[in-house]
């Protein structure tokens, strides 16, 4: 389920998107095969993929125009204190993560949390490897900015 809240803005999509894949599972269970010889792991791996190609292709399927689409150049570095990082909870992270357009949202992700490189970003989404890599750097400023703003309305919220 933690996959699927990463991937989408509403918990009933996260929903969606986890009964989608684990009926995909369910239908195709008898095609598994291990990848190595831990097979709990294996296993693991197995369902992380699906979960993933599964959130992909709702995003894909519902908001299939917000892939190709690019926030202004405005997009403004706000660097950020480390001691600030430090606060910053999981939740935060995660609420400031669903703020993002689908297209950086699924890019955001793919790259730094599930791994996938810019090519094969690029072949999942149907989008170019330059498209991948500006929507990733797009997507961190845009990150950065929200978590930012978060923390300015929780100090004032804590001095006032």
């Amino acid at each position: 389920m933690a996959i699927c809240d990463r991937y989408t803005r509403q918990k009933e999509d996260a929903i969606e998107i986890f009964n989608d894949g684990f009926l995909k599972i369910f239908k195709e269970i008898h095609r598994y095969k291990p990848s190595y010889a831990d097979e709990v792991n294996s296993f693991k791996g197995w369902l992380r993929k699906i979960m993933i190609y599964t959130a992909i292709d709702h995003n894909r399927k519902y908001y299939k125009h917000g892939f190709n689409a690019e926030l202004d150049a405005a997009a403004i570095y706000l660097p950020v204190d480390e001691d600030a990082l430090d606060m910053i909870s999981h939740d935060e992270i995660i609420r400031a993560m669903r703020e993002l357009s689908p297209a950086y949202r699924t890019v955001v992700n793919m790259f730094i949390i599930d791994g996938f490189s810019h090519e094969e970003i690029s072949d999942q989404l149907g989008i170019a490897i330059g498209t991948s890599k500006s929507n990733l750097s797009k997507g961190r400023h845009q990150l950065q900015k929200i978590l930012k703003n978060d923390n300015k309305i929780l100090i004032a919220k804590n001095v006032g």
